[in-house]
């Protein structure tokens, strides 16, 4: 039925990519044209992206094809590239175009006054069609390309304002330790390809995620012990960890907050942070390659469980105690990503994609919310500076409310709930441990009480931001109807991701969906989740006694939580000092090994070199000397000796008959003489 799309894939990302080429080359003034060519190519991608979602249902035409091709060719051997079309990739699809397209139209309200609005929709586009080559590639190779463009463009994005000192910083920090991890990512393909010989995923049976190659990668050792497979998983999992923002390679993403609102909610809340989890679920198979048929036991996936586990309470906690209105938001991606890692390696691969797509809904509605809020202070930042909003900006903190909801795990009607119920039941049923569980569980009330917080000191209480109180206002139409639109999806979304109707975790899954309204009645289903309820319950009473009941009057008023436990409260709010940690050891190390480098070079090498220059000036005299009192004269002296045995012979041979004769005379008495003496 929509076996066409599989064929016409490419134009998904091919269309945004065209318009970021056109608006290179738009002058600064062709602000409408930058729009309509934004827009208008991510609303074609779109369209196309939900046909593509369409057509990997299972049972649709085409659905779960490949589509390969020759890229180069070395010699005899072909280099392949290819796209794929299964669920995953067209829920991916459908997801990135459509919260992008809503993000795009919110852009044209929040970045209208910005002088450079054309270079940020070239930019936006650029990120829209390599993130979306990402999710369709069938060779990781192609998604290697488009995950290096997606990182250059996230760069140029969170560094858009770079005449702000902090903006330049944050990019370029960002770039740093994404590469980090990006060359485990890049070494962890070149050691597949050798094993495997080819990085396609599928390819008839012989992709590197296939059956015969798995077998191979399983059966082989690797250093240490462990698997061939096992090492691969790590060394990809490495890339996931940086792009994803998880421990210890989290410390770049809030800072990417001094980015615009709109790159903040697009790129690290609902898309290119979300690739580390995609990769993760792409390949799979290769990381619970060891462990056939029980998922979640592989060394891999347990070390994507742990990571993740940690990740999602260690953020959740530095989230409860920050003051900037995004960067609390930024870290509630880090805890949720650190979710969806876990989820997936405790074996809920379906539950773990679930709670991707409901994030992106979710949290791209808390960063729109946000940014409204902020844009309607007039780019204020900190929680306490502000207060009171609902009663200027009720649209705004309507939608930001539904997005709280959702974050928080409110019952029943929010996809939050739903999702992150799902990765606690998953995790529950893990026989490794326990403990991701019951860390995920304490991530439910933190997350529970730091969104509260903001909830309270942001909308709540009385305005404390000094004298634009009159100033402050509701944003632009173009602002709120994304947002109500994101409002919507977060409702809707809940319905097909209860245990009663799993729709999108069984079409994850490719299978059917069914309806099975007796598992939402089972004795473990229950309990999970009336423990979630109650653990998020108990957060929300908690924040809302201490930040709502009596609301801060003042901007330099004392934290509650500060005053309750200023110990802890100021670690978290030094965000545990990752940073100085690393300024304190890998940074310095750098400057020290830099520094060493230099000495070496200047002292050591250039003092070796000088030497060895003057040896070769000293050779070269020698040569010369050599050449000029021993190799010349010899020379010379030889050839005037057989110049003048030339001259004397010469004297021989002057053509004189005379003298001839008398040579043979001479010759003929010396031959008589001795003739005559013999």
């Amino acid at each position: 039925m929509m076996s066409w799309i599989r064929e016409w894939l490419w134009l998904i990302p091919l269309a945004p990519l065209a318009a970021a080429g056109l608006l290179a080359l738009t002058p600064r003034a062709g602000r409408r044209r930058a729009a309509w060519l934004g827009i208008g190519s991510l609303s074609v991608a779109t369209v196309l992206s939900w046909a593509a979602f369409f057509g990997a249902w299972p049972g649709a035409g085409g659905a779960g094809r490949e589509v390969n091709f020759t890229w180069l060719t070395f010699g005899r051997t072909p280099l392949e590239l290819g796209w794929v079309l299964d669920p995953l990739t067209g829920a991916m699809l459908a997801m990135v175009s459509t919260v992008a397209l809503l993000i795009f139209v919110y852009s044209l309200g929040d970045m209208r006054a910005d002088p450079n609005f054309t270079r940020f929709f070239c930019f936006l586009s650029f990120f829209a069609g390599s993130m979306l080559g990402l999710v369709m590639a069938n060779s990781l190779l192609w998604l290697f390309m488009c995950w290096e463009l997606v990182g250059l463009a996230s760069y140029l994005l969170i560094g858009f304002w770079f005449e702000k000192p902090a903006a330049a910083a944050a990019a370029k920090k960002a770039f740093l330790v994404t590469r980090i991890g990006d060359l485990g990512l890049l070494l962890g393909l070149i050691y597949l390809y050798t094993e495997t010989g080819t990085l396609l995923c599928y390819d008839e049976g012989r992709g590197c995620l296939e059956a015969a190659a798995l077998a191979g990668l399983v059966e082989r050792v690797s250093v240490g012990g462990i698997t061939v497979a096992t090492a691969i998983s790590l060394l990809i999992f490495c890339g996931a960890i940086g792009k994803s923002g998880q421990v210890p390679l989290h410390v770049w993403l809030p800072d990417a907050m001094e980015g615009p609102t709109p790159v903040s909610a697009l790129i690290h809340a609902a898309t290119m942070v979300a690739a580390g989890v995609f990769l993760v679920a792409r390949v799979y198979p290769l990381m619970d390659a060891d462990v056939a048929g029980e998922p979640g036991l592989s060394a891999a996936l347990q070390g994507v469980a742990w990571v993740g586990a940690v990740t999602a309470v260690m953020a959740a906690a530095i989230a409860a105690a920050q003051f900037d209105l995004k960067r609390i938001l930024a870290y509630s991606t880090v805890s949720q990503l650190g979710y969806m890692m876990m989820a997936l390696g405790v074996g809920g691969y379906a539950v773990g994609m679930f709670h991707l797509i409901a994030h992106a809904f979710f949290k791209a509605l808390l960063f729109l919310g946000a940014g409204s809020a902020i844009h309607g202070c007039h780019h204020e930042r900190d929680i306490r500076r502000m207060g009171g909003l609902r009663r200027w900006m009720p649209v705004t903190f309507a939608a930001h409310a539904v997005g709280m909801m959702a974050l928080a795990g409110v019952p029943l009607f929010f996809c939050g709930f739903w999702s992150k119920d799902g990765i606690l039941h998953a995790a529950w049923g893990w026989p490794v441990s326990r403990l991701p569980f019951l860390l995920g569980l304490a991530g439910v009330g933190l997350t529970a009480f730091y969104m509260m917080r903001q909830m309270a000191m942001v909308y709540g209480g009385e305005y404390r931001g000094g004298q634009l109180k009159k100033e402050i206002h509701e944003s632009p139409a173009v602002m709120r109807v994304p947002m109500v639109i994101l409002a919507v999806a977060v409702v809707l979304l809940s319905v097909v991701g209860t245990p009663a109707w799993p729709w999108l975790e069984e079409f994850l899954e490719g299978r059917e969906a069914a309806v099975r309204a007796g598992d939402l009645f089972e004795h473990e289903t229950l309990w999970i989740m009336g423990a979630s309820a109650l653990v998020m319950g108990a957060g929300l009473v908690a924040g809302w006694r201490l930040y709502g009941r009596r609301p801060q009057r003042r901007a330099d008023a004392p934290d509650p939580l500060r005053m309750a436990q200023p110990a802890v409260f100021s670690l978290l709010e030094q965000r545990l000092r990752f940073d100085e940690v690393y300024e304190a050891t890998v940074v310095r190390s750098a400057a020290w090994a830099a520094e060493a480098w230099d000495w070496l070079e200047r002292e050591v090498w250039q003092g070796l070199m000088q030497w060895a220059g003057y040896g070769a000036l000293a050779a070269g005299w020698l040569s010369r000397l050599s050449d000029e009192y021993l190799v010349n004269p010899a020379f010379d002296g030889g050839c005037e000796g057989v110049r003048g045995c030339g001259r004397g012979m010469s004297g021989w041979h002057g053509g004189r008959l005379r003298i001839y004769l008398r040579v043979v005379a001479a010759g003929m008495a010396a031959m008589a003489v001795w003739l005559t003496w013999g």
